[in-house]
């Protein structure tokens, strides 16, 4: 059974602290039931045009604000604003050290033919993962069928106990969410991630942090890239 988990909404091509949660992990949850977030993280990041960060959104068709992230869906012209992405990014990193590796490689993550938000979020994370070497087994939340949770500490719970979970990693930034003694009273340890100060030589100075993975992927060799996925500390309180 799985000893190290951690849990995160399906994000397209998120930073690089993403994927190291992943790689630290003995199994990977990807919360594609949870509520869909309107400008979060879901559907957009961010890469740098012209030396200065700007966001890249994939638009979706307008519905309901409280549906669950697997229960929305790109817009309908979603091939032409793929093209619009598409040639912003080779813009934007045309004189980058390995564009001609992960350009291909990226429009073909980014021709994936899924209108449904969570799997083609599913898919590029799966991808980029392959891409990196990153092995760690990845599974959706919505195949656990586990019962509706009373919060979001519970559901997490839960989720351990169906996958036999010991100790469940959390991105710092959520740390006012969870409490470590009400994991230890479920028998499981509670950590959090936080990345290193992380720099690399980017198009133009000063380095802008935390962008999209695919600005890493076009500065970065895979080698170059796996060495930063252990940089990063897990803490106890």
């Amino acid at each position: 059974m799985s000893k190290t988990i951690a849990m995160m909404q399906p994000y397209l091509f998120p930073y690089l602290g993403y994927f190291q949660l992943i790689a630290a992990s003995d199994l990977f949850v990807l919360g594609d039931d949870l509520q869909y977030v309107k400008e979060g993280w879901i559907n957009r990041n961010r890469i740098l045009v012209g030396g200065e960060p700007k966001f890249i959104t994939f638009p979706l068709k307008k519905d309901c604000h409280t549906l669950n992230i697997n229960q929305r869906h790109m817009c309908d012209n979603i091939q032409d604003e793929l093209s619009r992405i598409i040639r912003t990014i080779s813009l934007s990193y045309s004189r980058a050290p390995f564009a001609k590796t992960v350009l291909p490689w990226l429009e073909q993550v980014l021709r994936y033919p899924q209108s449904n938000l969570a799997r083609y979020a599913e898919n590029a994370l799966r991808e980029t993962c392959d891409y990196l070497h990153i092995t760690t087994p990845v599974i959706r939340a919505s195949d656990l069928t586990l019962p509706p949770p009373i919060d979001h500490q519970d559901r997490v719970i839960q989720t351990m106990k169906v996958l036999g979970g010991k100790t469940y990693v959390n991105p710092i930034g959520g740390r006012s969410l969870y409490c470590f003694d009400y994991f230890m009273s479920h028998g499981m340890q509670l950590r959090f991630h936080r990345i290193d100060t992380i720099e690399y030589k980017q198009l133009k100075q000063p380095f802008v942090a935390n962008l999209s993975i695919i600005d890493v992927l076009m500065l970065n060799s895979v080698e170059q890239i796996r060495q930063m996925l252990s940089r990063f500390s897990l803490l106890e309180s």
